[in-house]
Formats: C-alpha cells, sequence, structure tokens
C-alpha cells in the first residue's frame, strides 16, 4: 500500500471501501467539459448520471428554454460556461447570468432563460431527485405535468447548424 494511501485512508475504511474496479464495484464517472459550438439551435448532451444527480452540458446558439416552466421533483443549477443568458422568473424577475455565474432552482421554481450574448451559451446543467415522482417532469404553461424527455437522453435540435472546427473546452 502506497504512503500516500495510509495517510489519507483508515485502516476501518479500506476494510469496507469497495475498489472501483472490483467484483462489488461502485464505479464513478469521470467526464470533459467539452461541446461543439454552433452557429443554429441548440444541443443537450448528459455528461454523468447517476440515480439521484445527473450533469449535461448544453449549447445554444440563440434562444433558450422560452416558456416558463418549472421541475417539481428536481432540484437543479445552471453555470455558465461561456456566453450570457438572462434568466426570467413568473413575475418579471430577470438577473443576467455571465461567465461563471450560477442559479439554483429548487424543484417548483418557475424559469426561463434565453441567450443574450452574440456567442453561443454554453451551460452545465446539474440536477437532482428531490421528491417523489419522477425527476424528468416539468410543469408547462398550461399545467399539466409531462415528461419531455430523460435526463440520460441527448438532445439535438431539428434546426442545429455546428461551428466547424469549434470546440467549447
Amino acid at each position: 500500500m502506497s504512503t500516500q494511501m495510509t495517510k489519507k485512508t483508515s485502516d476501518q475504511l479500506l476494510d469496507i471501501a469497495k475498489p472501483w474496479d472490483g467484483d462489488e464495484a461502485i464505479e464513478p464517472t469521470f467526464f470533459s467539459l467539452r461541446a461543439q459550438m454552433l452557429d443554429a439551435g441548440n444541443t443537450e448532451e448528459p455528461l454523468a448520471v447517476g440515480d439521484h444527480l445527473w450533469v449535461k452540458i448544453k449549447v445554444y446558439a440563440k434562444g433558450g428554454e422560452n416558456k416558463l416552466h418549472a421541475h417539481p421533483h428536481q432540484d437543479h443549477s445552471f453555470i455558465v460556461l461561456d456566453g450570457e443568458a438572462q434568466f426570467h422568473g413568473p413575475r418579471g424577475e430577470e438577473k443576467t447570468l455571465k461567465r461563471n455565474d450560477g442559479i439554483l432552482l429548487p424543484a417548483g421554481s418557475y424559469y426561463w432563460f434565453e441567450t443574450t450574448s452574440e456567442e453561443p451559451l454554453v451551460i452545465l446543467r446539474l440536477g437532482a431527485c428531490s421528491h417523489d415522482g419522477h425527476p424528468d417532469t416539468r410543469i408547462m404553461d398550461d399545467g399539466v405535468p409531462k415528461v419531455r424527455r430523460g435526463r440520460d437522453e441527448t438532445f439535438i435540435s431539428e434546426d442545429v447548424q455546428y461551428r466547424d472546427g469549434a470546440f467549447y473546452k
């Protein structure tokens, strides 16, 4: 056993901790923040999906999530990696987020957002289960809960145009 390991782990913990590659592995997911930039449309790519937490990278050439909605069974957060977005609340509230700014939306928070920069908006989206119920449920303007797509699904809009050789990384 390495000296590094003994400094950071007790013998008791080593007796119960499962190795990442063992028979009873609880294996981590490693990922990189990389996405192709766009001239049109939007994309959404899952980077890591667990039972209670998931991470996606999203790119918007323009637009955003332009209809007021809420996720009743999910706390989630957006972190702007590149570009700029304006988030809107249900009563006209507005907050502009720039690179390295973020927002945490507790389950049931109504919001929508739009890209406000000339360059594409690249955002990291983290979601976590908060209540009983399907975590991918959203309530739109008709008030009816629906599951649009799952947290482990990739989305590419029909109008997408990729920017050749340009990536966020």
